[in-house]
């Protein structure tokens, strides 16, 4: 009889060389000596590995220091601009940043992880977030929690088994009952919100960006400090300029 989930088969020297390019970016740089350390393989196969980076140009030399290359900044921008739902996203995000003068993202869902695919920081936006293309767990975000509310509920379930509800502050909802109350709100009232759950001091609005068949895209939100973020601006007027915006936006890209 066949196990009915099989462990999935990878191919080692392929995985190692991208567990090389992970810890080159995680540590802005490294040697080969300290890659091997880190990473627990042997020099002569760490050298390897970058000598055919090297030679493909998705690594540069710093002297002994390896780095990764601007060739991924072509795969980056190609997986950004392939669905022509992100490219609309992008005017939407900088009019918001423009209106609120607060920071103003865009974030889809990828591997179970939020990833910032657009971000703009208005003229009173405070810099607290990772930069484009880092993941971030979705429940602890209003875009990730936005998202989350209208993916399948099959899906749901398999990202919350994979990455799990781990807390990041105080605030952060890592119960899946009180999670799926926030997913039901979002539902019932179309906007998501992130009360200091990602990082304290700070509160978010977030809206999904579906599609013409429903689905959804991403979701964009606007992250400020509680200091601003409260009253009639967080709870009313922020919420509906973030819809009104949704409305347009998901608009353009069914007739587009």
């Amino acid at each position: 009889m066949t196990n009915e989930h099989p462990t999935p088969r990878t191919v080692k020297t392929t995985d190692t060389a991208f567990t090389i390019l992970e810890e080159l970016l995680e540590a802005d740089g490294a040697t080969i000596t300290q890659l091997a350390n880190e990473l627990g393989i042997a020099k002569s196969t760490v050298h390897r590995h970058l000598r055919t980076l090297y030679n493909r140009e998705y690594v540069v030399r710093d002297g002994d220091t390896y780095h990764v290359s601007l060739r991924f900044l072509e795969f980056g921008e190609h997986a950004r601009t392939r669905n022509k739902g992100y490219r609309l996203v992008k005017e939407k995000v900088e009019q918001l940043a423009e209106e609120t003068e607060e920071r103003v993202q865009f974030i889809v869902e990828e591997h179970g992880y939020g990833v910032y695919v657009y971000r703009v920081t208005g003229n009173r936006g405070v810099q607290t977030d990772p930069g484009i293309g880092k993941r971030i767990p979705l429940h602890a975000i209003a875009a990730g929690k936005a998202i989350l509310a209208y993916l399948p509920a099959e899906q749901v379930d398999a990202i919350l088994e994979q990455r799990g509800l781990s807390g990041i502050t105080p605030n952060t909802k890592t119960d899946r009952d009180v999670l799926f109350r926030d997913l039901e709100a979002v539902r019932r009232e179309g906007f998501s919100v992130n009360n200091q759950e990602n990082v304290e001091g700070l509160r978010a609005v977030g809206v999904p960006i579906r599609d013409k068949d429903g689905s959804v895209l991403g979701a964009l939100s606007v992250s400020g400090p509680t200091h601003r973020m409260k009253g009639e601006w967080f709870e009313h007027e922020l919420p509906n300029l973030l819809l009104g915006t949704a409305n347009e936006l998901e608009l353009n890209i069914t007739y587009a």
